[in-house]
């Protein structure tokens, strides 16, 4: 399980370090795709390949368009974390979720996955489902 939240800096190469708890479930490699509410999702193998399995039987039952399925496998990229338990994020990832090099980000668990966020974005999100969770609008 993945669970809490850490702020992290991306660096000017784009590479993050993912919180030490997170790594062994993690390494050697994990996939990067567009995560829901413009993050990053960060999966591990097995998670990935359910995930994908998922996607295609809702295709099949017409409960999401090819157009999704084929905008989440482009978006997909397969990482190797490096001895200093960071990974790459992709450009394009990065333009999607809203991330700046050389700033700050938040790494959030989200149960089967990690995820990675503008901090602002993350708190309006984050917010908002607290709001949720305490039966009250915002």
């Amino acid at each position: 399980m993945f669970v809490g939240v850490h702020e992290r800096q991306l660096d000017p190469k784009g590479r993050v370090a993912l919180p030490a708890a997170f790594r062994p479930r993690l390494e050697p490699r994990c996939y990067l795709a567009l995560g829901n509410d413009k993050c990053v999702d960060v999966l591990t193998a097995e998670a990935f390949e359910r995930v994908a399995n998922d996607v295609m039987e809702k295709v099949r039952r017409g409960e999401m368009t090819r157009a999704q399925q084929r905008a989440l496998a482009a978006s997909a990229v397969e990482v190797t974390i490096d001895a200093q338990g960071r990974i790459n994020i992709d450009e394009k990832l990065r333009e999607y979720a809203g991330l700046v090099l050389d700033s700050r980000v938040i790494i959030s668990g989200s149960f089967d996955r990690c995820e990675i966020w503008d901090p602002t974005r993350h708190q309006r999100v984050s917010e908002a489902g607290t709001q949720e969770m305490a039966g009250g609008a915002a």
